[in-house]
Formats: structure tokens, sequence, C-alpha cells
């Protein structure tokens, strides 16, 4: 797949959709016509990845308005949605890092739950209504036997409850309105498909690691139809998404902390945030001259000539002085612009400081 196709329709850059109002402590005064003053917000560049371990009751949206204020970010938004009732990583690009986002979506997912044996639910989670329910229960060696058939390309019917635009309209605004929501099945990858662990008798632990698309409480409810007991997730945990595994994410209680010591001058909001490549590790780096990048950023293609051009095709990224210039295809050494960089400002590292 060549994610350049998704690029060039990000016209604009990811928002967040809710905005959280900013502390008046950053706040600066304007002059406005007839003498009277009005504070403005006071928004900054900031350029780069952070990975936060979201909590259990905090939507997706929210998470991003969050750290969207406490970097005073001009631009913000998040590469996949966590459900509210699900924990774990949510990577949040800002300001250059936007154009990024499709590389990381794109990636895989690896995630720990839990399904409950015994009841089914409207909403395949534990905040639905009860629609079905078995006093069977499966062993072990059953969940076993049964998940090699659920790894692979498989066929998926999306919950009712998901974002999934029916004529328009999201499936879980018109399942909340009363209407019957039909979803097709569509394939999915799932490469991986674990049993962890089964504290008893109505719970299993498993991991799965799967592509874009991939619904776990549909994995979930299919287990338990399948198994003859029905079945709900009731934890749900994202371990890692595309190259952004545990050992990147920080807790929203570590990320205010940090901020409170970068505003007493003893940290920097910087160590918290992951360069904007970050998303990019499977695409070759290319370093080009200043003139060359100078070419790239206003939007010209540039042709590399000599022994030492590279020779082959496909996307790439080009660098200056180590610093990300463009997003670009290269094809028999002619570099020709996708997206281009501009990182002034706050620009997060090559890795999260620990701290």
């Amino acid at each position: 797949m060549n994610k350049f196709a998704d690029l060039t329709n990000l016209a604009a850059p990811v928002e967040a959709e809710i905005e959280a109002p900013l502390p008046a402590a950053v706040a600066t005064p304007a002059q406005e016509g007839g003498g009277r003053q009005r504070h403005k917000q006071f928004k900054r560049d900031v350029h780069g990845w952070l990975v936060l371990d979201k909590p259990v009751g905090m939507t997706s949206t929210h998470a991003v308005s969050v750290v969207k204020r406490l970097f005073t970010a001009k631009r913000a938004g998040h590469a996949g949605t966590l459900d509210p009732l699900a924990s774990g990583a949510l990577p949040i690009a800002m300001g250059e890092a936007t154009k990024t986002v499709p590389f990381v979506m794109d990636g895989r997912k690896l995630y720990q739950f839990t399904i409950q044996w015994g009841e089914e639910r409207d909403t395949d989670d534990a905040e639905g209504r009860v629609i079905a329910t078995s006093d069977q229960r499966p062993t072990p060696d059953a969940i076993r036997a049964l998940l090699p058939s659920y790894i692979g390309t498989i066929q998926q019917v999306p919950p009712r409850y998901s974002a999934i635009k029916i004529e328009g309209e999201r499936a879980y605004d018109l399942a909340r309105d009363g209407a019957v929501v039909e979803l097709a099945a569509r394939p999915v990858e799932i490469a991986r498909l674990e049993l962890i662990a089964t504290p008893d008798p109505d719970h299993a632990v498993l991991h799965a690691e799967c592509g874009k698309g991939t619904y776990v409480r549909s994995l979930a409810r299919d287990l338990g139809r399948a198994l003859g007991c029905f079945g709900y997730v009731s934890a749900l945990r994202r371990v890692a998404v595309g190259p952004f595994g545990a050992e990147t994410m920080i807790l929203l209680e570590d990320l205010e902390a940090l901020c409170h010591r970068a505003a007493a001058g003893e940290a920097s909001l910087a160590d918290a945030l992951m360069s904007v490549e970050t998303a990019l590790d499977d695409i070759p780096a290319l370093a080009i001259s200043r003139a060359d990048a100078a070419r790239l950023q206003r939007g010209q293609a540039v042709l590399l000539r000599g022994r030492d051009a590279p020779n082959f095709r496909g996307p790439v990224y080009a660098t200056v002085s180590g610093q990300l210039v463009a997003l670009a295809d290269l094809d028999r050494g002619e570099i020709v612009p996708k997206r281009v960089f501009n990182l002034a400002g706050l620009i997060g590292s090559a890795g999260r400081k620990k701290g």
C-alpha cells in the first residue's frame, strides 16, 4: 500500500474536536480597537509524538485536548481511537507530526484483553445491555483449539456501537437512537492471537496482534458465539501501536508533573516528545544537501546524479543535517516531494527520556 495516497488528502492538519481552555497563566494581552484589551490564548509550534497511557474513562478526543492544552500546542491529533473503557497506548501527534499520522494508523496494534463468558451485550463490552446469556463455560483447551481459525485474514462484522458511518451517520449514534444497525463483514488481519490466562471459569485473558480496522470487541463476541457460551470484553488495554511500544508511554499524571517541573525551569516538555520521524521507522531515510532541501521545501522535485545516487523506487523521507525535510517518492534518482515539513519551535528528540 502506498501510504502517500492517504497523505495527499491531508489538506489540513488533524485537530482535536474539543479544545479545553488554557490556564490564565499562559494568556498574553493584545490591544484591540477602542483602547480595550483582551487576553489571547498563547499557542506555540510543537512538533513530535507523545504516546499517552490513556486511563480508563477518558475519550481519545478529550485526551488529545488535555495534551494539547498542557503543551499549549497549536495542532494535535491522535493516530487511532481508543474506546473510553480501554486503557493504554494512544499516540498523539503534534504540529508537523500530524502529517505522518497515516503511517502509524496503518501499523499493527497489540492488545491485551479479558473476555467475560456467559453474556453477550449489545455494545460487546461491559457498558452495554445484556442481550443473551448462557450457563456454559469454555475450557482452556477449547479456547486454544478455536484461536487458530481467527488468525490471518478473516471476515469480521464490526460492533453495532462503532464509529463506522452508515449513510453519513455514525453507527453508534444510530444504535443509541434505537435504529436497527446492520454492518457488513469486512476483511481484517490478525497476526497473532494467544490465550494468556484463565483466572476463573468466567474469564479468559488474551493477546491479539492485529491490523488496521480490527475490533477486539467483535473478536470477543465471535469467540463467545463459536464456543456456545457468549462473551464480551470486560477489560481492554492497547500495549503497542506501530513503532510505539510500552516503553514509550507516559501516564497523564507523570506528564502533568513534568509540565510543573518545566514551568519551574527544572525540566523540558521536549523530554516527553519523540521526533516526528519516529512514525516513519519502516521508510528509508535519505540525506540530501541544503540546496536540494530548499528545492523540496518549495515543492520542487530534485534529481540526484552520480555514483552514490540511490537506484531504488518507493517512499523515502529526506533529511538535511539530521533534520526531517520532506516525505517523498523516489524513482530512478528523482525525489518528488509529497509532504514538506517546517520544524521550527519545540521539537521532539529521537526518543522519550525517562524521568
